[in-house]
């Protein structure tokens, strides 16, 4: 079987730098990547950039790759590529990282109340009109709390906003037939644990592992393993 492409979509606030240190990780396995920088993450973008906005950039990027595709969501992206797999020609494979994982109609707000369970993440979110701020105060501990302070740093120093649309806008795509695998990280103060559960029995198989919300960071090896495994 041809080897596919991992098509890597961050998570809110991000970037395609957040997948920096785990490519370098891929490149030694020989694996085949892609990233993209969603248009609801940039500084200075247009505020009612929206999930379907998001969904045509990954669309574009899985459209310039030849052979299979697997679509890699990180949190909010996890509703990015549940909107954009209907369009992707030659999918075969949904991953979600600690991710939600809406039903048609659901918005990643609504998947994220299913659970009511107050996050670090929660405290470190201001709104500002259209736009979604975080208090860099509190952020790095809900996102990056098992890296290195170097990699908090970094990671932090490269935050974005992120548009309230976003969050707000629902998913109007149908599901695929590709296997959906989801990674749950036990240990993540950003998206609880319970409601990683309960979202990731919408998918065909399901990994544990003792991870803070961004495991690409701090949890690379075991990571890559699962994803490529």
């Amino acid at each position: 079987m041809e080897k596919p492409t991992y098509v890597l979509v961050h998570g809110a606030w991000g970037g395609a730098w957040c997948w920096d240190q785990f490519t370098k990780d891929l490149d030694v396995r020989g694996a085949r990547w892609r990233t993209v920088d969603l248009p609801s993450s940039r500084i200075g973008i247009d505020p009612l950039s929206d999930l379907a906005a998001d969904a045509d950039v990954v669309v574009s990027t899985a459209a310039d790759v030849d052979g299979p595709v697997v679509l890699v969501g990180h949190s909010y992206a996890g509703s990015v590529i549940t909107e954009s797999a209907p369009r992707v020609a030659d999918l075969v494979g949904l991953f979600y990282i600690a991710a939600t994982v809406p039903e048609i109609g659901q918005s990643h707000s609504d998947t994220a109340r299913l659970v009511r369970v107050r996050t670090l993440m929660d405290s470190a979110i201001r709104v500002e009109g259209p736009l979604l701020l975080l208090d860099l105060e509190i952020a790095p501990l809900a996102l990056y709390q098992e890296s290195s302070p170097e990699l908090r740093e970094w990671a932090c120093s490269r935050l974005s906003t992120q548009t309230l649309a976003s969050f707000r806008s629902a998913r109007t795509a149908p599901s695929v037939q590709a296997p959906r695998r989801y990674v749950l990280c036990r240990h993540d103060q950003a998206l609880d644990p319970s409601l990683q559960a309960l979202v990731s029995q919408r998918c065909d198989e399901v990994v544990e592992i003792e991870s803070d919300h961004c495991p690409f960071l701090s949890h690379i090896d075991r990571l890559a393993d699962i994803l490529l495994g």
